[in-house]
């Protein structure tokens, strides 16, 4: 594992790509500005210069199947779940991207896959954590950062290898046992840090504008969220074919 630092760079997953053919597993870009960060689908992250962590590591989790590839998302997650809690940080995974303090957007994450026929043979995991910042433009959906959940300034140089060092683990071991009760497990996890899990809270249709109360019952193999209908259907929603309305 390699951590490469630069002041300015477009973005951090755009240098991981023009490094795949010749990086190895687990190294990292960072950057104290991004000019070109990007969120999912195209949307832009705000991050102050150099008071966040905007970086991405580049994985190969050769083993994985492609069909399995969101246990890569749920890897991630859980790490830094793991980091925010030891800086005491209560957290919480927004599906399918986000992860929340309380009902506060503090981290985002954007995946992007490449293929060896049934197989992943790599993944770009784009992170980025507000750490430092305390203002935000007025349009930033409910943003927070560590340091507004805890009043520390912290350094981003460290703070990033401790992220790293708590994400890194659950690579190893679904690296090891890539099909077993490691796998399940991580999937258990997951769910039960899963933002909203079991309340009831209203939702809309993004294709129909149906709006309706559900609960969120985890997520399908397909990585699709289940919601639960007051009616106790079960649906499953994929990115972007559902709101949150809170």
């Amino acid at each position: 594992m390699r951590i490469y630092w630069y002041d300015i760079l477009d973005s951090t997953n755009n240098e991981a790509y023009r490094h795949i053919d010749n990086a190895t597993d687990f190294d990292v870009w960072a950057a104290s500005f991004q000019t070109e960060g990007r969120g999912q689908k195209g949307n832009r992250w705000e991050s102050s210069a150099g008071e966040n962590l905007t970086f991405s590591i580049l994985a190969r989790p050769v083993m994985i199947k492609a069909e399995k590839q969101f246990l890569i998302s749920q890897c991630v997650a859980l790490g830094i779940i793991d980091y925010l809690r030891m800086n005491s940080v209560e957290s919480s995974i927004k599906w399918p991207n986000d992860i929340y303090s309380g009902d506060k957007k503090i981290c985002g994450i954007l995946i992007e896959h490449y293929l060896s026929s049934d197989n992943l043979s790599a993944s770009i995991i784009g992170i980025g954590i507000n750490l430092n910042q305390s203002r935000f433009s007025p349009d930033a959906p409910n943003p927070t950062s560590v340091f507004l959940e805890t009043g520390v300034k912290r350094d981003p140089v460290n703070e990033l290898k401790d992220l790293i060092n708590s994400i890194k683990p659950y690579f190893e071991k679904i690296y090891s046992e890539p099909d077993g009760k490691i796998v399940k497990q991580i999937e258990e996890r997951y769910k039960r840090e899963m933002y909203l899990l079991d309340k009831k809270v209203r939702y809309q249709e993004c294709l129909t504008g149906k709006i309706f109360w559900g609960t969120i019952k985890g997520v399908d193999k397909s990585a699709c969220l289940i919601l639960e209908k007051e009616d106790g259907s079960l649906s499953s929603y994929a990115f972007k074919e559902i709101r949150y309305l809170l």
